[in-house]
């Protein structure tokens, strides 16, 4: 947790799901040279004679060093051969202000939680609110989700509390707002538990879920939400991300994402993107 401009924030978890290893990266750089045979790593020079079996190919993704690649990235910067390594991250509990930021990164692979398959529980929370108009109840239980970066109460309840005031609108102009927001097999529990938001908001989570509520909804929520996603960077790709995120410069919230993200980066990659001192 850290607090800038007087609001306290969650910094996201990283892990690194996949790497595939800097060796084909110098099979490809030494393909265009034609000097495998020059090579530190023998399973580099075997290409010279063969084309690699299944434990050659074992061997090339296990390699940790490669003078080639460190000469062509920091004295030549020859960085196209970079593209031949990539690595896979997943990230929990960063913002949907960082997807706007990554959506400037060209060369990625990403895929994010989806807000319009994964907020039937907050839909449903608003629904069992309306039973006995308890906007309190709404807050309280949205709160327990633990949605936001913002780790402030205060400031929490302001951001639900606009939630439930939009659902609250768009309830009121929607003559079908209940048949939009929970299942069709839900909707007789609405008269079963009318008057008892608790016992309404827990049968409406017990039934069906209304999968698919996002095109209704999903302007009710903030940046500040958070998103889980799988992100895939060729080394390339990441050294542009890494150098540009880790600045000063960049939005505080990405930033704290690049930083895991080189935490969790293995040197033998840093090495060839990051300059040292």
């Amino acid at each position: 947790m850290e607090e800038m401009y007087g609001i306290k924030y969650s910094k996201p978890e990283v892990v690194l799901m996949q790497e595939t290893g800097i060796g084909v990266a110098e099979a490809a750089a030494r393909t265009c040279y034609d000097s495998f045979a020059k090579s530190e790593n023998e399973a580099i020079k075997y290409i010279e004679t063969h084309m690699p079996d299944d434990a050659t190919c074992s061997k090339i993704n296990e390699i940790e060093e490669s003078n080639l690649l460190h000469d062509l990235a920091w004295t030549h910067f020859h960085h196209s051969i970079l593209e031949h390594a990539n690595l896979s991250f997943l990230v929990r509990g960063t913002s949907r202000g960082v997807l706007q930021e990554h959506a400037r990164h060209r060369i990625q692979a990403i895929s994010v939680r989806s807000t319009r398959y994964t907020m039937s529980s907050v839909i449903n929370a608003f629904v069992a609110s309306q039973t006995a108009e308890e906007r309190e109840f709404f807050i309280e239980k949205v709160l327990s989700f633990d949605m936001l970066v913002t780790c402030d109460e205060e400031y929490n309840r302001i951001e639900i509390g606009a939630i439930y005031d939009k659902l609250k609108y768009q309830s009121k102009t929607l003559e079908n707002f209940n048949e939009i927001a929970v299942a069709k097999s839900s909707l007789p529990l609405l008269e079963e538990f009318a008057g008892d938001a608790k016992a309404l908001y827990g049968a409406l989570e017990s039934g069906k879920k209304k999968r698919n509520v996002g095109d209704a909804f999903k302007h009710i929520i903030t940046d500040n939400v958070k998103v889980d996603m799988v992100v895939t960077f060729n080394l390339r790709s990441l050294k542009n991300y890494l150098t540009l995120r880790d600045s000063g410069a960049a939005y505080f919230q990405i930033r704290w994402l690049a930083q895991e993200m080189m935490r969790k980066t293995p040197s033998k990659y840093l090495d060839l993107i990051i300059k040292k001192g």
